[in-house]
C-alpha cells in the first residue's frame, strides 16, 4: 500500500498524465486533429461562409467544389493546430524542439548580432502558436510577442500561460509602443503578426491581388530603433514536422520622406507574407474577414452588426448626456 502523502501521490499522476499526453505520436493528432476540423467545418457555420467567400473573392475562377474542397483542408488544418497546441502545453523543450525543422537560422543571428534588437514578422499561417517557443527553446532567446487581448478572462489567461511557459513575453497591443520600443532598445527579439489589422491604424497594401489594410508598427519600430526585419514562418510539412523557415531580412527603404518609407516598407513586409501564403495557402487563416474596409459587401452581416453596435452606443450617449 502507498503510503505517501496523498499530495505528492496526486503531483505523481499528474506528472504520468502529463507525460501521457506530450507523447502521445502525432499521427494519433493529426487524425483526432482531421476528425475535429470536419466537425467544426459543419457546425461554426458563420466562419465556414467566411472561408467560402474569401476564397471566391480571391478565386473567382475556382469552381464550388474546389472551395469546399479547400475550405475542409483549411478546417481540418485548424483542427490538429488546436491539438498541437493543447499537447505543446504538457511538453517539455526538448520535446517541442523534436518537433521543428529549421531552416535559414543564420539570418536570424546574424540580425542579432547587430545590437539593435530584431523584428520578426510573420503570419497566422501553420501552427504559429507553436513557432512563439522557436526562439526560447532552440537560442535561449526568449521572444516578446505582440497579441490583441481575448475578451473571455479565463481563455485569455490559458493562452497568456502557454505562451509564456518557457520564457516568452506578451504585451498587448492597446497601448503596447513604449514597450516594444524598450524590446528592441534592449537587442531582444519582437514579435509581430501582421496579417491581421484594425483598418483604422492600418496602411494600404497589396494582399493577394487585392487592396487590403496592414499595420504600419514594424515599419515604424525599423525606422526608429534601426533594428532589422527578419520574417519567420511555420508550416506544417506532410510528415508533420513544423517546418521553420527564417527567410534574410529585408531591405528597408530609408529615405527623408516618412511617410513614403512606411507605406513601401509596409508593403515589402505585406508582400513576404503573401508569398509565405501562397506556398501553403491550406494552412492560412481564411477565416478573418481580411478585406473588409475595402470590399465590406463581402461580409454583410458584420456591417449590419457593426451598425447595430453603432447605433446602440449612440443611444447611450443621448442617454448619458440627457
Amino acid at each position: 500500500m502507498d503510503d505517501s502523502p496523498k499530495p505528492m501521490r496526486l503531483q505523481r499522476l499528474r506528472n504520468k498524465a502529463e507525460a501521457l499526453i506530450a507523447n502521445i505520436p502525432h499521427s494519433y493528432i493529426a487524425g483526432l486533429g482531421t476528425l475535429l476540423g470536419r466537425l467544426l467545418y459543419f457546425l461554426a457555420i458563420p466562419q465556414r461562409r467566411t472561408v467560402r467567400r474569401n476564397l471566391r473573392f480571391i478565386h473567382p475562377e475556382w469552381s464550388r467544389s474546389q472551395i469546399q474542397r479547400f475550405s475542409k483542408r483549411n478546417f481540418q488544418h485548424y483542427g490538429i493546430t488546436c491539438l498541437e497546441i493543447a499537447q505543446s502545453v504538457f511538453s517539455s523543450r526538448e520535446d517541442i524542439l523534436a518537433k521543428f525543422r529549421i531552416s535559414g537560422e543564420e539570418h536570424l543571428l546574424q540580425a542579432l548580432d547587430q545590437k539593435k534588437g530584431v523584428i520578426i514578422v510573420s503570419a497566422h499561417l501553420g501552427n504559429y502558436e507553436m513557432a512563439l517557443q522557436y526562439p526560447a527553446c532552440h537560442l535561449q532567446r526568449p521572444l516578446t510577442g505582440v497579441a490583441k487581448k481575448l475578451r473571455h478572462r479565463l481563455l485569455n489567461r490559458w493562452i497568456h500561460q502557454s505562451r509564456t511557459r518557457l520564457g516568452n513575453k506578451i504585451i498587448y497591443k492597446k497601448g503596447a509602443l513604449p514597450a516594444m520600443i524598450q524590446t528592441l532598445r534592449r537587442g531582444e527579439l519582437l514579435g509581430i503578426l501582421i496579417d491581421q489589422s484594425r483598418y483604422a491604424l492600418g496602411l494600404e497594401v497589396d494582399f493577394l491581388g487585392r487592396r487590403a489594410t496592414a499595420t504600419s508598427a514594424p515599419a515604424m519600430l525599423a525606422l526608429r530603433c534601426k533594428s532589422p526585419v527578419v520574417p519567420v514562418f511555420c508550416t506544417r510539412e506532410a510528415d508533420g514536422v513544423l517546418a521553420i523557415q527564417v527567410e534574410p531580412p529585408l531591405d528597408l527603404t530609408r529615405t527623408k520622406d516618412l511617410r513614403s518609407d512606411l507605406r513601401i516598407n509596409t508593403q515589402k513586409m505585406a508582400a513576404a507574407v503573401e508569398n509565405a501564403v501562397r506556398k501553403c495557402p491550406e494552412q492560412w487563416f481564411w477565416f478573418q474577414r481580411r478585406w473588409k474596409k475595402h470590399y465590406p459587401h463581402l461580409y454583410p452581416e458584420y456591417q449590419a452588426r457593426q451598425r447595430r453596435r453603432s447605433k446602440q452606443k449612440k443611444r447611450q450617449t443621448r442617454s448619458a448626456t440627457a
